[in-house]
């Protein structure tokens, strides 16, 4: 099934649901129609948007997919010669900007014979190393995506999500898919803004939180947190970053989940595994998702069967990331991993990320989960440093509470259980840590920022 004949599906299903704050699954089926005739696209053509998280957006995926176009999301915080580089790499003939209209035509058919292995949607990783990277995703593929998140997040029925992910993110579409997958709401989030995200949660009577460790932590710390109404989420997932036990402790005592699931996968297979308990098993990966395979390779790096029904079949028009990523059926993720004695999965970070000192490898985050449990410590992200002596020094870098210290971290990390050698030889204290438009730390330039003042 195609994602036109999904959305066609789910609003003879449940017609009466709201499909988005004020919007039933009735209303929207003609609105897309209009929107995708108004596009004057043909199927396979590629549409760009770079727009914020507005239900204008999410409303233009659906008419792309009703159109039988390719959705080219891209992020409104790229500077201009990289979003030209996407447009161009992706060969958009159209693209839609903050400010251009929506013009609506006459409705759409429906590309309903869409064969659904074909592209929908082409997403574009962060570029954190070189120049970004083409994701092309299946109509199969995202819709088994969208199956995994509702099964494995303990979706129900009429569920309502907080739409704070970007929709240029895997999280934020496949939100998006889970919804209408169960009827339920899909309620947008223009721009990240803790305080209005609370706002929305008590307004809207939000079910199901899915979201990056960091948003997570700005909710929970958010002044305003107690005031709020938060009974109605019944749901936390996380994915994008490992989370701390520290953090995770403070989401069940503002939450009180009843469903707390890690989901740990990429652009290019969305799902790799779920930890489904957090609250026995903070930070904890699981075990393999539903549609998936895994193993560890060599140095523990973890791989994933390219089998699984949410697999990407290759990157765009990137032989060279292809050949380095896929081999012999598997897709080589670049992170390292272990096994407990449960037989569940463990993060131990990238493979670029690891820190040798002095012959011992250091996982950075065993390091900030211990740092992170500092009631002073806001953020922290651990790098190595070169060191003549060592080979690379422990450096952590550390978002604080006024007045901490680098003198109580230390002491703090030297009464853990923390390996004397895996201490931090160095602490820099900053305002604010480098992220990702997704949230994610980027290590890479606290990296730079070690090797530059060294």
């Amino acid at each position: 099934m195609n994602l036109a004949q999904s959305l066609l599906a789910a609003c003879e299903r449940h017609p009466e649901a709201e499909a988005f704050p004020g919007i039933s699954y009735a209303a929207l089926l003609p609105r897309v129609a209009r929107l995708a005739g108004g596009l004057g696209v043909a199927p396979g053509d590629r549409v760009a948007v770079v727009l914020d998280n507005s239900v204008e957006t999410a409303l233009l995926y659906w008419a792309a997919q009703w159109a039988g176009a390719v959705f080219v999301p891209l992020s409104w915080r790229l500077p201009e010669e990289e979003l030209d580089y996407c447009i161009d790499d992706a060969g958009a003939g159209l693209v839609i900007r903050d400010g251009d209209p929506l013009p609506e035509g006459p409705e759409h058919a429906g590309a309903l014979d869409r064969d659904e292995s074909e592209i929908s949607l082409l997403l574009y990783t962060s570029g954190t190393t070189g120049r970004p990277k083409g994701v092309p995703r299946s109509h199969s593929a995202d819709r088994a995506g969208g199956f995994s998140q509702a099964l494995q997040h303990g979706y129900l029925h009429a569920d309502r999500t907080l739409g704070a992910m970007p929709l240029y993110h895997t999280m934020g579409i496949h939100s998006l898919l889970a919804m209408h997958l169960v009827g339920g709401c899909y309620v947008p989030q223009a721009r990240w803004n803790p305080g209005e995200a609370l706002r929305l949660i008590e307004a809207e009577r939000i079910t199901s939180l899915y979201l990056a460790p960091t948003l997570f932590y700005d909710l929970v710390s958010h002044n305003s947190v107690a005031r709020h109404d938060l009974s109605s989420v019944r749901a936390l997932g996380y994915a994008g970053a490992a989370m701390t036990s520290a953090l995770v402790a403070q989401c069940v005592e503002v939450f009180d989940p009843g469903v707390f699931v890690n989901h740990y996968g990429s652009t290019e297979i969305y799902t790799f595994s779920i930890g489904g308990d957090q609250v026995a098993k903070p930070g904890c990966a699981g075990r393999p998702a539903v549609n998936a395979r895994l193993r560890l390779g060599p140095e523990g790096e973890i791989c994933v069967h390219l089998s699984g029904d949410e697999s990407f079949g290759g990157y765009w028009h990137r032989p060279d990331a292809d050949e380095k990523a896929l081999r012999d059926g598997w897709y080589h993720t670049g992170d390292i991993g272990h096994l407990d004695g449960d037989g569940d999965l463990w993060i131990d970070g990238r493979l670029d990320d690891m820190i040798i000192s002095g012959g011992e490898n250091i996982h950075p985050l065993e390091v900030e989960d211990v740092l992170a449990g500092h009631p002073g410590v806001h953020e922290v992200a651990v790098v190595g440093a070169p060191d003549d002596r060592l080979g690379h020094r422990v450096v952590a870098v550390v978002v604080v509470v006024e007045g901490t210290t680098s003198e109580e971290l230390d002491a703090y990390c030297l009464a853990s259980p923390l390996a004397r050698f895996k201490r931090p030889r160095k602490y820099r204290l900053v305002p604010t840590l480098p992220k990702s438009a997704s949230g994610k730390i980027l290590r890479r330039v606290l990296r730079d920022e070690q090797k530059e003042s060294t």
